[in-house]
């Protein structure tokens, strides 16, 4: 029961990696608040774990001050933020659009943002608090994925800044990058591709060391640490989690 006494609020909560973090949250102690575009798949997590369920598209300022200030009223306090929420529009660069570029920017570099800008007014007043940022290896470069790519290597760097200017306060920031992990986004990839997806993580498991891809529980549990007292002098870090180096 590692975060018994916390409010959590994860943003694309709703599926994939957010919904295990909230699910893991819960199941530590937590209170937590699920945030996702839409309220059915934010409903659907946070009805089993207790927690409470929050529409919110993340590049709107006015929509991410109500989430923020929502889960404070209602649970009396902000301890954790973890933001999760992102969209793909892959394409090579000549064929990506000026509107394929400013969705994946906006939602995945504006969102933490304006949900980080938010969140830390309640973490500064308490002098307490963990945030963590999804990144991604395609920070790294990754074919077909320019916005992408730029939008995660973004919120590595916005980690380590916020890092320095939070850490005054006793809040963490740090960045968890996955690898290869099965969620919708990967099997939208391989839709993308034209690659049967079984097939497609077939060939995704060759070419990791540990010879498996990873599951959102995976990823879950480095937030979770990241998140927990257990990781009080981590701070600014990126921690890549994808089956090996």
């Amino acid at each position: 029961m590692r975060f018994q006494g916390r409010v959590a609020l994860v943003t694309g909560g709703g599926r994939g990696i957010g919904a295990a973090t909230a699910q893991l949250f819960a199941a530590e102690g937590a209170k937590v608040a699920v945030s996702d575009m839409d309220i059915a798949p934010a409903t659907e997590v946070a009805a089993p774990i207790h927690g409470i369920a929050i529409a919110c598209d993340v590049t709107d300022r006015d929509q991410v001050e109500a989430m923020v200030s929502r889960t404070v009223k209602e649970y009396g306090k902000l301890d954790i933020l973890v933001a999760c929420a992102g969209i793909t529009r892959d394409n090579l660069l000549y064929k990506m659009t000026d509107e394929d570029w400013d969705a994946v920017i906006d939602t995945h570099l504006k969102g933490t943002f304006l949900t980080a800008r938010a969140a830390q007014r309640s973490m500064v007043d308490q002098k307490y608090g963990k945030m963590v940022f999804l990144s991604s290896t395609s920070a790294l470069g990754n074919r077909g994925q320019a916005n992408y790519s730029a939008a995660k290597a973004g919120l590595q760097g916005m980690a380590r800044t916020l890092a320095i200017e939070l850490g005054p306060y006793n809040i963490n920031v740090n960045s968890v990058a996955p690898g290869f992990v099965e969620t919708r986004m990967t099997r939208a990839t391989s839709e993308r591709l034209g690659i049967d997806y079984e097939a497609f993580k077939i060939g995704a498991a060759s070419q990791i060391p540990l010879r498996r891809v990873g599951q959102p529980e995976d990823i879950a549990s480095v937030i979770a640490f990241l998140c927990s007292d257990e990781s009080s002098f981590v701070s600014g870090q990126t921690i890549y989690v994808r089956g090996g180096p």
